[in-house]
């Protein structure tokens, strides 16, 4: 079946504080968001009708709209009020969930401290992030030519929108491989995170996974530390050269999208499926699935 077009979904879309047709939800072409990316965004999944870890994502929004010098004009609580109504209008229960915050269109230049702020939240279902087929058997990752820069050259603790220019690119430059992703090093040229989700390896029973310093502490990452800490698991985080690859045994991504997806391959250099990255597969279905819907199924 051919994609539809997200302009040409159906449904509605909480836009600036009222719920609004789909194809009604837009902004004028000299927004300055457009522009500048003067935007800040969240990804978010539902599982069984409810966001995982909703809170922590919204206040990140805020703390990221904060980094590039607006405030949200909804709070926390209104914003998670929104998007539960939301879920609930659109009958979805297992779905990703994108709020967007932005600058408008009142002043047009680098310079727009007068512009008012808008936001709008959109759900919508969506499969897995890769290829079921392609993730059971782990991913294969490209080398990225980009790299994450210097936090001291771009705010690296904002998830805005500007920040992913080079990861589009990095993951189209990929895919034109053959490749599921590209693994992305920083400015010092050690190892950071894929386009759009973190990195772990297993070595002798351990994880191993780079200091977010120059890239977003992921919300699924730091889930997925939890976890293995809860099996006894060590969990280092510290900074990883890529010639170190070579004597990893396993390889995961974790993120909202991605959520524990194996990896097989990161251009020279293979790892295995391993009994570790499956537990935490296993592990975190467990985590984000609502406990209420869980004890139902186990009931019928």
């Amino acid at each position: 079946m051919a994609h539809v077009p997200f302009d040409q979904l159906n449904g509605e879309i909480w836009y600036d504080g009222t719920f609004v047709p789909w194809a009604d939800a837009k902004l004028h072409v000299l927004s300055h968001g457009l522009h500048y990316a003067s935007s800040v965004f969240e990804g978010e999944r539902a599982y069984g009708g409810e966001v995982f870890k909703l809170n922590e994502h919204t206040e990140r929004l805020h703390t990221s709209a904060e980094i590039l010098g607006f405030t949200i004009p909804w709070s926390v609580e209104e914003i998670n009020d929104a998007t539960r109504t939301l879920l609930t209008r659109m009958n979805l229960v297992d779905a990703y969930v994108r709020p967007i915050a932005w600058r408008g269109s009142e002043m047009m230049g680098v310079a727009a401290q007068a512009n008012s702020i808008h936001m709008a939240i959109a759900a919508w279902e969506w499969p897995s992030y890769f290829k079921p087929e392609e993730r059971l058997k782990g991913i294969r990752l490209d080398m990225a030519t980009y790299r994450r820069p210097d936090p001291a050259t771009a705010p690296s603790r904002s998830k805005a929108a500007g920040l992913y220019m080079i990861c589009t690119l990095s993951k189209h430059e990929a895919e034109r491989k053959g490749f599921a992703d590209a693994l992305m090093l920083d400015w010092r040229g050690q190892v950071a995170e894929a386009t759009g989700a973190n990195v772990f390896f297993v070595k002798d029973g351990k994880l191993h996974t780079p200091t977010p310093d120059c890239f977003l502490d992921g919300i699924t990452r730091r889930t997925v530390m939890g976890l293995a800490r809860k099996r006894g698991i060590e969990v280092v985080e510290r900074a990883i050269m890529p010639e170190e690859m070579e004597g990893f045994e396993q390889c995961f991504l974790t993120g909202t999208a991605a959520e524990v997806t194996p990896v097989s391959e990161i251009g020279p250099y293979t790892f295995q499926v391993g009994d570790l990255t499956k537990a935490l597969m296993e592990d975190y279905t467990a985590e984000v699935t609502p406990k209420a819907s869980a004890k139902v199924a186990a009931a019928e």
